[in-house]
Parts: C-alpha cells; sequence; structure tokens
C-alpha cells in the first residue's frame, strides 16, 4: 500500500497557551485505519484540526501528494473528510438533507450529482429517508451518523473521527464502528475508546504532550501496562490478566 498521507515536524501552539504539538512526523498508509490516542490534551484534536489547516501549525503536511498551502486549503479539505466531536459543528442547516448537499454544492457540482451523492452518502450510513428531518429530530446515533454523512459526497481520502463513539448507547457504538468498518475508508481516529480501537483500527499512535510516544498494533501496545500507566491510559478491559507488568 502506497503512503497517503505524510506529516512531518508538525508543531503548533495555542495563542498565550501550551504547545499542543511538538515536531510530530507520522505517516499513513492508504487503507490504513490507524487510532490515535491519549490522556486529554495529548494533541489529538489538536493534529486533526491542523491537517486541514483549521489551525495554522508549523512543518508539512500531504495528501495524495498535495501539499497543504493557502492555494491548496480546498482540495485538502475535499482529500480529508474531518468530523468534529460534536455534531452540533457539524450540523447547521434546518434539514439533514441540506446539511449532506452543503460540500458537494460547495465543490461546484451539478445539482443532480449533488442529489445523487447525497442518496448515496444518506444510504452509506444508514439514514436513507431521513434526509427531510432537522438534525434535531434524531438520536445522538443517527446524528453521528449524519456527520459522517456530510463528508461523503466529496469522496474523501482520509476520513478523520474525533471521538466517533463518545456518548453513544451499546447498540449505537456497535453501529458506528460497523460502518466505519463497512466503509473501507483509510481512517484516523482520535478516541479514548481503547476496545473500539482493538476492534477497529490495525494501527494505534500513542500521542503525549504534543509528540507520539508509540506507534504500533494496538494490541500489542494496549497489553503493555508500564506504557499505559507512563501516559495516563488504562489497559482495556478485554485485555485485563493478559498485560505485561
Amino acid at each position: 500500500m502506497s503512503c497517503l498521507l505524510e506529516i512531518d515536524t508538525l508543531a503548533y501552539t495555542y495563542p498565550g497557551g501550551p504547545e499542543a504539538l511538538r515536531g510530530v512526523t507520522l505517516r499513513v498508509r492508504a487503507g490504513e485505519r490507524v487510532a490515535l490516542v491519549g490522556p486529554n490534551g495529548a494533541g489529538k484534536s489538536t493534529l486533526l484540526l491542523a491537517l486541514v489547516g483549521l489551525l495554522p501549525a508549523r512543518g508539512s503536511i500531504r495528501v495524495g501528494g498535495v501539499a497543504l498551502a493557502r492555494d491548496t486549503l480546498r482540495e485538502i479539505r475535499r482529500r480529508i473528510g474531518l468530523v468534529f466531536q460534536d455534531p452540533n459543528d457539524q450540523l447547521f442547516l434546518p434539514t439533514i438533507e441540506e446539511d449532506v448537499a452543503f460540500g458537494p454544492a460547495q465543490m461546484g457540482l451539478a445539482a443532480d450529482e449533488v442529489r445523487r451523492r447525497v442518496g448515496e452518502a444518506l444510504r452509506a450510513v444508514g439514514l436513507e429517508g431521513l434526509g427531510g428531518r432537522p438534525p434535531h429530530h434524531l438520536s445522538g446515533g443517527e446524528r453521528r451518523a449524519a456527520s459522517l454523512a456530510t463528508v461523503l459526497p466529496m469522496e474523501p481520502h482520509v476520513l478523520a473521527l474525533d471521538e466517533p463513539t463518545t456518548g453513544l448507547d451499546p447498540r449505537s457504538r456497535r453501529r458506528a464502528i460497523g460502518l466505519l468498518r463497512d466503509l473501507g475508508k483509510t481512517l484516523l481516529v482520535a478516541t479514548h475508546d481503547l476496545e473500539m480501537a482493538l476492534e477497529l483500527c490495525d494501527r494505534a499512535v500513542v500521542l503525549d504532550g504534543g509528540t507520539i510516544a508509540a506507534d504500533g498494533a494496538p494490541h500489542d501496545l494496549f497489553a503493555d501496562a508500564a506504557l499505559m500507566e507512563a501516559h495516563g491510559l488504562e489497559v482495556p478491559g478485554s485485555m485485563r490478566g493478559t498485560a505485561p507488568r
């Protein structure tokens, strides 16, 4: 598999605040599903925001060979579909269908093509027939699915998701994990849900203090109790009793 996402020495300091990213370098191959894990304040969400130019980080970002710059910003945001943690940050129009149509319409696509892509996106996330509903009429799980649907019509190369299972009941959480797996997309998932990371992702990156502390197979990293404790994490419940000390 080819390298799809290239991040080199990415750094960002919040105005008047801490240094959130300190020289992060990361490569993600096409088709990989990568979990970004770490304690609160580790830099996970900051990294996702920097990938699409929402934070002016130093360093370089390339997606499919295209470097993030002022004149490529629109294309980078097409190639990386960012799904925020809070659906209220993603859904802002009167109906779900309008929210999902917003991105492809901004791309200048013909109306028939926009409708086709909206229909495909709603079917992909299991919301076919619900496009006419206002976002606040949906359940928590449906709102998260709708948030994901808003980025699919741009046909992104990478899906970047911030805490996609937070606040979901067990059934909705299972549905979300299955949906992300079935999409067959390259994933970069910032999460505290290590059980989800074990089930969904083939790679985990531990961020702490704005730097990469470990990178490897989720089962191998999460089984290392000393590593987990050192970076403010816990061995997942399904693995307790098997972790080395």
